[in-house]
């Protein structure tokens, strides 16, 4: 039924039933409602909604409170960040015999190759903390040759020993087989506290101390490659020790430039919002031809790159065959990285130029809606600054579930394992004790794996218990988890329904700006919080389970990555697929639920279920117009984060030495990433409350065609903007 038709029937019916006295709405789904013909703005006279989720919420933050607390009486944060002996003693720990040994040592480093590392997540070792890592080749067996001629050899191989162990002359095998010595040392240097082979390249060739070959203690030839195996297998971060250290040094040669760029990037944000309000139009159709023309400078620079590498040798090598590299300028020789920059490139400026082909009548529309939302932030200008009271939430809610997770994966005493080179042996894994381990008559399980499984042994495995609490500390993290969810959900739909509130206010005056509230942001603010804590809790709460349930399906798909099974992954894929589609429709339903919150003063589900129709009443202007007017804000985005990443790539890449002088740095490209990404971050900040603003004015523009039909006694309450646009908007036209 058109808009004005049904306004008017209604306005008759409200006439008939009470000469213009208020009634109830009734409710019907799909239908517009009866509404109260006097409204004017959002009810003032509220209760409060959602009582029985409200308190949920409130015992779920004393429970998290307690929890932390909890965690902080059982959790020892040094169990996570320091080392462990095969013993459970902390390498470096004051008052214990490892005080002055803060490194761990590994015997045998050439089984930490071994597939049990990534099954076990040990090394099937045993592993002392030393004060310091060998610097020199030697076997025990060496050893003990020389140490007929000086006591020093011995003095030196003793410190890699168990502590208390002083037997030189104990047979070789037998100290192999108590593991009481290391059957070799090898040069090395501590990273991340553990002693790992000192590898040097030497003319293209991985060397450690000029070697490359060397026997160990039963005279069998090894290699590096053996060695650079076993250190990737304890780690997997042996590479990864120079380039992290590479990047922290840029960034602190680079950070005042990068806080630079990032602090631009807010300067010019803010002043884009600002103009929006004056130049909304120019300012739109500038921001659409300044990003077409990028795309189309982009893909023309492509394919003047793509026609200069030619047939130049190793151009044609795929990005897949040649791995990560730190170096960028690696895939820039390659024809494949500019053939797909260009087809990016090619398909988004397809993209923007069909939108604008097909949906050019709507950009019109939007672009007066933009315009709308900008005087409504010109009046609400410390709307613009909320965002930093959310993201000091976010930071604070972050903060705590990751001290909280830590101390409780650092919960519990030592627990030890059996520890077998060969994955196959059906002990590996069992409890076992280190001190009865090698007395086979106190534990039939250490006899079996002794005599079933050569090698084995008992190995610290895990800080744990057997009490409720250690049972349970899977669920706990996983409660950690949704709460931190929840919390950080919740602090999103704060600010979304006290965003809404306020923009509304601005919408529902009759005389702007005398009718608006002195502080409508502070006021919509108290209202959410005092009254629809809450409904904004049981929105949250929906979105949090559902974000909980994917991690969950990520998790699963990461332990099934190296499984054969096709149809767990395949089903797991559409799960995910399934989760991802409905979060994307709840995050949507809530925003807007949110909105008729503030408006009304209604429940959640109540709220939802309105909005819902509302919308599906509206369903061509949300398809089109809503949906254009997101999209343009993306372009404003892209194009304030983009500009501000091509400044910093001319100033880094020292295209522009004769106005700026920047520092040598190892990687260009990392202040460039950086400054990209924080640019659009900030960007986000501001748009997203502007983005609010115009689903709010949005809302309340359907609200305002179903409650008024333009007459004298319901008058629209829209600006002459959007009332001049009602003809091109009304589902009447």
């Amino acid at each position: 039924m058109p808009a004005k038709q049904y306004a008017q029937q209604s306005s008759a019916a409200v006439r008939s039933e009470g000469a213009g006295r208020p009634t109830t709405p009734s409710r019907y789904y799909g239908e517009p409602h009866k509404f109260d013909p006097f409204f004017r703005g959002p009810v003032r006279k509220r209760s409060c909604t959602d009582v029985l989720c409200c308190l949920i919420f409130m015992v779920v933050i004393l429970a998290y409170g307690a929890l932390g607390i909890v965690a902080w009486l059982h959790g020892d944060p040094r169990k996570v960040l320091h080392a462990t002996d095969s013993y459970g003693h902390f390498c470096g720990q004051n008052g214990t015999p490892n005080a002055k040994k803060p490194i761990l040592f590994f015997f045998n480093i050439l089984k930490c190759a071994n597939p049990a590392v990534l099954i076990n997540l040990q090394c099937p070792t045993t592993q002392m903390c030393v004060s310091k890592c060998p610097d020199r080749f030697a076997t025990y067996r060496d050893m003990q040759l020389q140490n007929t001629l000086s006591r020093s050899y011995w003095d030196y191989y003793r410190q890699f020993c168990k502590h208390g162990f002083n037997n030189p002359n104990k047979p070789v095998s037998q100290v192999l087989r108590d593991e009481d010595c290391p059957s070799m040392i090898v040069p090395s240097r501590p990273f991340l506290q553990r002693c790992l082979p000192d590898f040097i390249p030497l003319n293209g060739t991985l060397t450690v101390a000029n070697h490359t070959r060397f026997k160990d203690a039963m005279d069998a030839p090894r290699s590096v490659t053996e060695l650079r195996q076993a250190a990737n297998g304890i780690t997997g971060l042996v590479d990864a020790k120079e380039l992290g250290m590479k990047i922290m040094e840029d960034y602190a040669k680079s950070w005042p430039w990068i806080l630079i760029g990032l602090l631009i990037a807010a300067v010019v944000s803010l002043t884009f919002i600002l103009l929006l309000r004056f130049t909304a139009g120019l300012l739109l159709w500038v921001t659409i031809i300044t990003v077409m023309l990028l795309l189309a400078y982009g893909m023309w620079y492509c394919s003047r790159e793509l026609s200069g590498l030619g047939e130049r040798l190793g151009s044609d090598v795929a990005i897949v065959e040649v791995g990560l590299h730190t170096d960028l300028q690696v895939y820039l020789q390659l024809r494949q990285t500019w053939i797909v920059f260009l087809v990016i490139l090619g398909a988004t400026e397809a993209s923007i130029l069909l939108m604008l082909i097909f949906l050019r009548g709507r950009v019109q529309v939007a672009i007066t809606l933009l315009r709308e939302a900008s005087k409504a932030t010109g009046y609400i200008i410390s709307s613009l600054f909320y965002p930093l009271i959310t993201f000091l939430l976010l930071a604070l809610f972050i903060s705590y579930w990751a001290v909280t997770a830590v101390l409780l994966a650092s919960s519990g005493e030592a627990v030890y394992k059996v520890m077998s080179p060969d994955v196959t042996c059906p002990y590996a894994n069992s409890t076992c004790s280190p001190e009865t381990f090698n007395k086979t008559s106190n534990s039939s399980t250490a006899a079996a794996a002794l005599a079933s499984c050569e090698g084995s042994r008992c190995t610290f495995a895990f800080y744990g218990g057997e009490t409720p609490y250690h049972r349970y500390l899977f669920l706990l993290q996983l409660f950690n988890l949704l709460a931190c969810l929840w919390l950080v959900n919740f602090s999103l739909a704060l600010e979304q329904c006290t965003l809404a509130g306020a923009f509304a206010s601005y919408y529902w005056a009759r005389r702007r700006p005398r009718d608006i509230p002195p502080c409508p942001l502070f006021s919509s603010f108290s209202r959410a919080v005092r009254y629809h804590t809450g409904s904004l809790a049981f929105g949250s709460l929906i979105l949090s389970v559902i974000q909980l349930a994917r991690i969950l399906l990520e998790y699963l798909d990461e332990k099934l990555r190296g499984a054969n099974n096709v149809i767990a992954r395949f089903i797991l894929c559409c799960l995910k697929c399934c989760f991802w589609c409905l979060e994307r429709f709840i995050r949507y339903m809530n925003r807007n639920a949110y909105i008729m919150v503030a408006i009304y003063g209604t429940n959640f589900c109540t709220s939802a279920r309105e909005a819902f129709f509302l919308l599906m009443r509206n369903v061509v202007r949300v398809a089109v117009l809503d949906r254009v007017t997101d999209f343009l804000l993306f372009l404003g985005r892209l194009l304030i984060a983009g500009g501000v990443g091509v400044l910093a790539f001319f100033v880094f890449d020292r295209k522009l030495t004769m106005f700026v002088e920047v520092p040598d740095l190892n990687f260009y490209w990392v202040p460039i990433v950086t400054v990209f990404l924080g640019s659009y971050l900030i960007a986000h900040g501001f748009f997203s409350v502007y983005a609010m603003c115009v689903d709010t004015l949005f809302l309340c523009f359907c609200e305002d065609l179903e409650r008024n039909d333009g007459s004298t006694e319901r008058p629209f309450l829209m600006s002459p903007g959007l009332h001049q646009l009602l003809g091109k908007s009304s589902p009447s036209r």
